[in-house]
């Protein structure tokens, strides 16, 4: 019998985080529970194509903060086989990973996706012009997310480790400890922890860091310069930029997984239905009609 190490062992048995729901910059995805994928939003370069996906086990969305130069985004699915699919803009190769083997989560970013491999280390494809892919170097990680210019990993021991763009100081994370789940928005990254409380760095100009008063959080989630907590009751709390009402989750019920793009938030309720709110010229927001959506931990 081979000898597997404590380390090993934690890492075989960990669950890694499989989003069900993904928002980007303007676009929102959906994983059924049949493995099969749903999209709404725009499709100008083809990242709402998923209707060909089969064998889903997770969904990720690339974001981009609001500009008028930006927008253009891409769709990645983590596959049963480990392996993943890509679809959207691919200017930068950020699409280019049919040769990924042995994932088991993905993140995207602005212009890259991120891999994490069932051994702890990550690999990652796209644009590099900030460093926010040297990742090559990164072990013992859990779980991965991806903010527009810089990239955060979360370790086995509850430690986080970022590369990238630290102007506003969003990859100051050396000092987090008992952190169970990290977020990266545009500027700011966010990280939950295992008494679930929320602790912030970054960018704060629309208050998007302002979670110090949050309790019973159990799930969190980023979008350009809002954030969202989903509390272990079903509801959700919201701080942040509200131009578009992307903050307007307070009557929110039965909540049981949260995804945020640039400027709306995505709930998944525990009867597979999915509600939205926030920026809806695209009509990311159109998901009244969805069904079946897949719950996390099942």
């Amino acid at each position: 019998m081979d000898y597997i190490s404590p380390k090993e062992a934690v890492l075989k048995v960990k669950r890694w985080p499989k989003d069900t729901i993904a928002a980007g910059r303007r676009h929102t995805v959906g994983l059924k529970s049949d493995g099969t994928v749903t999209a709404v939003g725009d499709n100008k370069y083809g990242q709402c194509d998923v209707s060909g996906w089969r064998d889903i086990v997770a969904v990720a969305a690339g974001n981009v903060h609001m500009a008028t130069n930006t927008g253009n985004a891409h769709t990645i699915g983590l596959k049963s086989d480990s392996t993943v699919a890509a679809v959207g803009w691919n200017k930068h190769d950020q699409c280019d990973v049919n040769d990924w083997r042995d994932i088991v989560a993905v993140a995207a970013g602005w212009r890259r996706t991120i891999g994490l491999k069932s051994d702890g280390t990550v690999v990652a494809v796209g644009r590099n012009n900030e460093g926010e892919c040297n990742v090559s170097g990164w072990h013992d990680i859990v779980a991965v997310t991806a903010g527009d210019w810089h990239t955060i990993g979360l370790k086995l021991d509850g430690t986080v480790t970022a590369v990238g763009n630290n102007r506003y100081r969003q990859c100051n994370v050396s000092g987090w400890c008992d952190i169970v789940a990290v977020a990266a928005g545009y500027l700011h990254t966010i990280g939950l922890k295992s008494d679930g409380t929320v602790t912030a760095v970054g960018w704060n100009k629309h208050d998007q860091c302002d979670v110090s008063g949050w309790r019973g959080i159990v799930a969190i989630a980023v979008g350009s310069n809002h954030t969202i907590g989903l509390k272990s009751d079903g509801t959700v709390a919201a701080v942040g930029w509200n131009e578009y009402g992307q903050c307007n989750v307070s009557d929110w019920r039965e909540i049981v997984a949260i995804a945020a793009g640039c400027a709306h938030t995505v709930g998944l309720k525990s009867d597979g239905t999915v509600v939205a709110v926030g920026e809806n010229e695209y009509g990311q927001c159109d998901v009244s009609g969805w069904r079946g959506i897949q719950l996390p931990g099942n």
